[in-house]
C-alpha cells in the first residue's frame, strides 16, 4: 500500500519531490590538435572536468483520473557547485564547432550552390571548425549569427533561432508530459507508462518494437522485483532501454538488486538485429539519434566508448574505457522497487568529415568524435534512509522475527494440548 501513488502513501512525498540530491556531472573532450585534424590528422582528446551541478526535481500539474492514472509534469533546476567542480564556467575549452560541423554534414546532399552559398557565409561570419568557447556558453548557450545565417540559406534545417547550447533544455524545463499507473487497482502496475505527451509509442525510429514506450519513468518501479531486468523511457535518449540484474547487494544496510546496461543496448542492427530499428548505423556501441535531434549527426553511447566497438577508441588519442568509471549502474530495493543509489551515464558524440564545397570542413576524416559526458548520480541518505530502513527492512525483520518466536512457542503449546485430549479420552 506505500508503493502506491496515492497521497496518503509513505512514499508518495517521495515521489512527488525527490528528496534524494542528485548531481549532474559534465565532463568535456578538448581537442587538443584542431589544425591538425583539419588536415586529416587523429583527434587527439583530453578530458576536462568534472563540472557539477546539483540537480533538483519536483512534480506539478499533478492530476489523478479515473482509470487508475496520473498525469504529471517534472521539472529540473541545476546549480554549479564549485566545491565539487574541477574548473570553473569560465574556464575556456576547445571543442568543435557543432553548428558549423553538423549544418556540413546534413547539407552534404544538398545542391552545390548552397554550399557554395554556406561556404562563403561561414568566411564572412569567419567561423571556424573548432572554436574555443568557455563550458558556461557550450552548456547554456551563445549567440551565434550562424543561426540566422542557417535559417536564411537553408528554412527549417535547425527549428531553433537565438543561443545555441548543449544543455539549453536541460535546465529550468520538464521532461513531458507522463502518464503513469497508480497502482490503486494492481500495485504490479505502479510506476509503469500509460502515456507520454499523449503518446502510446514515439515515431522516432523505423521499427514499431524501437518506438514503444516501455517501463516506468526510471524514477521507481513496481515492488517485489525478480532478478532478471527492468526497464524506463527515457525522453533525453529519445526511447526505451532496458537494464539487466548484474548481482545482489546492500547499500547501507539496505538490501539490492543491481542492474547495469547489457552490451546490447547500444548495439548496430548486425550485431543485435532487435536494434535495427534504431539504424541507420555505424558501429556497434553508438546509437545514432539525429531523428530525434533535428537531423544533426550526433550519437549517445556510454563514455569513452566503453562497450563499443575498439575501432571507435582507436580513432581519436586519450580515451581509456572501464567499468568502473564509465558503466552505468542502478541499485534498487526489489521488495519496494525504489531506487538506493545509482548512476547513470551517457556520452554524447558528433559525426563530422570533410564536406565537398565547405572549404571549412578542411580533410577532416570521417570520425565519431566525443564531444563530452555526463553522470546524474544520486543516493537515498539521511533521515530519509533512516525512514526508509525503519519501515521496509528494520520492522519487517523485527515482525518475521517474532513471527518465528511465536511460532516456536506455539508447538509446545500444540503438543501439551494433543497430549490432554489424548489423557481426558
Amino acid at each position: 500500500q506505500n508503493v502506491r501513488i496515492n497521497p496518503s502513501s509513505i512514499s508518495f512525498q517521495m515521489w512527488k519531490d525527490i528528496p534524494v540530491p542528485f548531481y549532474l556531472s559534465v565532463h568535456f573532450f578538448e581537442v587538443l590538435n584542431p589544425k591538425q585534424v583539419l588536415q586529416g590528422a587523429k583527434p587527439v582528446l583530453s578530458q576536462r572536468g568534472p563540472y557539477v551541478y546539483r540537480e533538483y526535481r519536483y512534480k506539478t500539474n499533478i492530476t489523478f483520473h479515473d482509470n487508475d492514472t496520473v498525469s504529471y509534469l517534472e521539472y529540473r533546476n541545476l546549480y554549479f557547485q564549485p566545491d565539487l567542480s574541477s574548473g570553473t564556467e569560465d574556464e575556456y575549452v576547445v571543442v568543435p564547432n557543432i553548428l558549423m560541423l553538423g549544418a556540413a554534414v546534413m547539407m552534404e546532399k544538398l545542391p552545390n550552390v548552397l554550399k557554395i552559398l554556406l561556404s562563403g557565409a561561414l568566411a564572412g561570419l569567419k567561423q571556424e571548425a573548432f572554436m574555443n568557447r568557455t563550458v558556461g556558453e557550450i552548456m547554456w548557450g551563445y549567440e551565434d549569427p550562424l543561426i540566422d545565417t542557417i535559417n536564411m540559406l537553408v528554412p527549417g534545417l535547425i527549428p531553433f533561432k537565438g543561443k545555441f547550447g548543449l544543455f539549453v533544455d536541460f535546465n529550468n524545463t520538464n521532461s513531458g508530459l507522463f502518464t503513469v499507473n497508480t497502482g490503486m487497482k494492481d500495485v504490479s502496475q505502479v510506476h509503469m507508462i500509460d502515456s507520454w505527451n499523449g503518446l502510446k509509442k514515439v515515431n522516432y525510429w523505423r521499427s514499431s518494437q524501437c518506438n514503444m514506450i516501455n517501463g516506468t519513468a526510471g524514477q521507481m518501479w513496481p515492488p517485489f522485483m525478480s532478478p532478471t531486468s527492468l526497464e524506463f523511457y527515457s525522453p533525453d535518449a529519445c526511447r526505451s532501454m532496458t537494464l539487466v540484474y548484474e548481482q545482489s547487494g546492500k547499500f547501507k544496510g539496505v538490501p539490492t538488486y543491481r542492474f547495469v546496461a547489457p552490451k546490447t543496448l547500444f548495439a548496430n542492427g548486425t550485431d543485435y538485429p532487435p536494434n535495427e530499428g534504431f539504424c541507420p548505423c555505424m558501429q556497434s556501441g553508438i546509437q545514432n539519434v539525429s531523428t530525434c535531434r533535428l537531423n544533426a549527426p550526433m550519437f549517445i553511447s556510454h563514455p569513452h566508448f566503453y562497450n563499443a566497438d575498439p575501432s571507435l577508441v582507436n580513432a581519436v588519442e586519450g580515451l581509456h574505457p572501464t567499468k568502473d568509471q564509465h558503466g552505468l549502474f542502478l541499485d534498487v530495493h526489489p521488495m519496494t522497487g525504489i531506487p538506493m543509489n545509482c548512476s547513470i551515464k551517457l556520452q554524447l558524440n558528433l559525426y563530422i568529415k570533410q564536406v565537398s564545397g565547405i572549404i571549412q570542413t578542411g580533410k577532416i576524416k570521417p570520425v565519431v568524435l566525443p564531444l563530452l559526458w555526463f553522470a546524474e548520480s544520486g543516493s537515498i541518505e539521511g533521515s530519509v534512509l533512516k525512514q526508509f530502513y525503519n519501515n521496509l527492512v528494520l520492522l519487517p525483520s523485527v515482525l518475521d522475527y517474532v513471527q518465528y518466536i511465536f511460532l516456536g512457542l506455539s508447538v509446545p503449546l500444540i503438543i501439551s494440548a494433543a497430549v490432554l485430549m489424548a489423557m481426558s479420552k
